[in-house]
Order: structure tokens, then sequence, then C-alpha cells
């Protein structure tokens, strides 16, 4: 092919991306298609499928699977050449990018006509939301935050008293290890002479390191989940309650359960940390066009709007987060860790190893 050619066909690529997808076109072929069912680890699937059946007549089931089991099931159904889960929305972005995409199991698509919607970091792969851990403390037993800085958590009067998933049953924890240490231990380096009015000395290899290894010293509470952590904090009628880490979405239990959760709104270096739901669909499916269909309906509002209300910040920037929101998470959207893709794979190799490091540190 010519140098000529080649520029046209990138021209025309170019053109085409412009002028956005053909979606009726898309919505024609996936009618032809058998229906297709979607992965993901939140019930809220049920209801987004249902949606986007009702609105193009293209029959979707919900599956609510954990990140773990997604894995094993994709690989397995791949392998065995029986695709049962067509679209997979998974949280575990560094074992996406080792396992899953370098051996083709998944593929990653960007419909043409939200690549200028999508930031250039949530394109490849491309990343439907970013779901956010923010520390929180009980608004019942406190006027405001109790604690102003991170590395209060490593103090004798937060021994026994903090609570968090426990980072050996979930990956997204080693992972923002790894990212704190890679990405901003200055940061936390920062926070600690703030705190203390001296530079950090320590014999561990970095800042990031030394609070990790302080913070598991303190005998955190340690959960298999973020229910646990949310009562633990946020439950009424407490005169000590925990100090926690858990997810946005669980600030739903303020209404539904009368708990009393606040975010920790001052937080230095940060209010908490982000990770993302990567939008992948399996390369062997017998419906890619209505697999495609999904992932576009995903990147829209009424598509992802289910989430969102779980707090869950689309990485399409037109959309905007619902003002009932119940953790109030967009009002210090911008003071959250950001997850960074760029180093996913150091991420998934080093999970073990942190793993360890918590693990050897742990006091009860």
């Amino acid at each position: 092919m010519t140098a000529a050619a080649v520029a046209a066909g990138l021209l025309s690529a170019q053109a085409r991306a412009a002028d956005g997808l053909d979606l009726d076109a898309l919505i024609a072929a996936a009618k032809t298609e058998k229906p297709i069912n979607v992965y993901d680890s939140t019930g809220k699937i049920v209801e987004m499928a249902e949606g986007f059946t009702a609105k193009y007549g293209v029959k979707a089931t919900g599956v609510k699977v954990s990140a773990n089991s997604q894995l094993e099931m994709i690989i397995r159904e791949s392998q065995a050449g029986n695709v049962q889960g067509d679209v997979a929305l998974i949280t575990d972005a560094p074992a996406a990018l080792a396992q899953l995409l370098p051996q083709e199991f998944v593929e990653s698509y960007l419909p043409a006509d939200m690549v200028a919607k999508i930031p250039a970091q949530f394109q490849n792969p491309l990343a439907i939301s970013t779901n956010a851990n923010v520390w929180a403390y009980n608004t019942e037993a406190h006027d405001k935050c109790p604690v102003a800085n991170i590395w209060e958590l490593t103090e004798p009067k937060w021994k026994g008293k903090v609570a968090l998933v426990d980072p050996l049953t979930k990956g997204t924890y080693t992972d923002w290890f790894n990212q704190m240490e890679k990405h901003a231990d200055d940061k936390v380096a920062g926070a600690y002479k703030a705190h203390f009015g001296k530079d950090l000395s320590t014999e561990e290899k970095s800042a990031s390191a030394a609070w990790i290894k302080a913070l598991a010293q303190n005998a955190p509470l340690v959960t298999d989940g973020d229910d646990p952590v949310a009562e633990a904090v946020g439950a009424a009628g407490q005169k000590e309650p925990f100090f926690g880490l858990l997810s946005s979405a669980k600030f739903r239990d303020n209404e539904g359960k009368g708990y009393k959760l606040g975010i920790c709104k001052e937080l230095n270096p940060w209010v908490g940390w982000s990770y993302v739901k990567l939008g992948l669909i399996a390369t062997k499916t017998q419906s890619p066009n209505a697999a495609k269909l999904f992932i576009h309906y995903i990147l829209t509002e009424e598509g992802i709007a289910p989430q969102m209300k779980d707090g869950k910040l689309p990485t399409n920037i037109d959309i905007k987060m619902p003002a009932d929101e119940p953790s109030g998470l967009m009002a210090v959207a911008d003071r959250l860790f950001g997850y960074n893709s760029s180093t996913g794979l150091d991420d998934f190799d080093r999970r073990e190893e942190w793993q360890d490091f918590w693990r050897v540190n742990y006091s009860k």
C-alpha cells in the first residue's frame, strides 16, 4: 500500500470518527443476533440490562459476578469456545491488562461517536466509570471529621478503631498501595511532615510503605466487604464509632438503614482513591454487534444512571452526576487520588508482594 493510500485511509477513519457512529445500522445488526449476557460486580447491572432491552429491543441479561469470578469465567469460557458472558464490566483493570487483553480473551471497543467525550486516559482499554473508596466518619458522633491527616490513623488514638476491607481479599487495595508508591509518594511524605512537623525518616523503601506498615500495625478492623465497614462507621447510636474506608456506594445506607455516614472532606492528602471499571467484549461472542451496542449504551447518561446513584463517576465528560447522589462525592471528586493505568501491569505483578507486606505487619 502506498503512503498516499495509507494517508487516505487514516483520513477516512478520522472522518468516520468525526461523523460518529452509524447507530441505526448497529441496532439493526444487533437485532439479528442472539441475546447477550453482561457480567458486572454490582447488582445494578440487572436494571441496566433491562433498560437496554426495553430501549433497543435487543435482549440483554445482567449477571452479578465478582471481579475475581469474572476473570476465571471469561478465560474458561473462551478456552472452551463456549462464551456465556458477551460483555464484561470489570473493576480489576490490572488483571485485565495482564491476562485478558494480551491473550485476546476480550477486546476493547470505543464507539466512534464517543471518542471526543471520553478522556484519553480512559480510552485504551475503555473505562466506563471510575469508582471511589472514601474515608468516612459518623456524623451523629462527630460534628466534623475527627481526622485531618492520614498519618493520624497510625497513632495510638486510632488503634483498633479504623475499619477497611482486608487488602488480602481485594486486589484494588494492593493496587492502591502500589499506585501511591509509584505516583504520589511525595504526597504521603508531605502529609507526614504537615502532621508531625518534620521530615519522614524510615527504613522502608518509600513513604507509602512506611504509612501502610504503620496503619497495619495499628490493629485496624479488616472485613470481607464494604457492608461491615459501613455498619462499623455509620450505624446510629454509637458513642465511639469506627473511622473507615469504604465504597461511596454505601452512602445509600444512610437512607436505607439509617446510617450516619459522612465523607471526611478535608483529609490530607486525599479524601479517598478511585479505580476504574473497564468495559470489554468477549472476542468469541456470537453477538458482536449487540455487545458493541451495549457498550455504547452504558457510555450514555441513560445507560450508566443506575450506577451513578451509587457514586460511580462516568468517564463520559458530558454526563453530570445527579444532585441527589447520596455521598456528595462530586463536591470532593478533585480530592480523590485517581488511578493511573500506565502502571497497571506493575500493580498486577506486585500484588503478592504488597499482600505479604501487609500480612507481615498486620496486628490484631
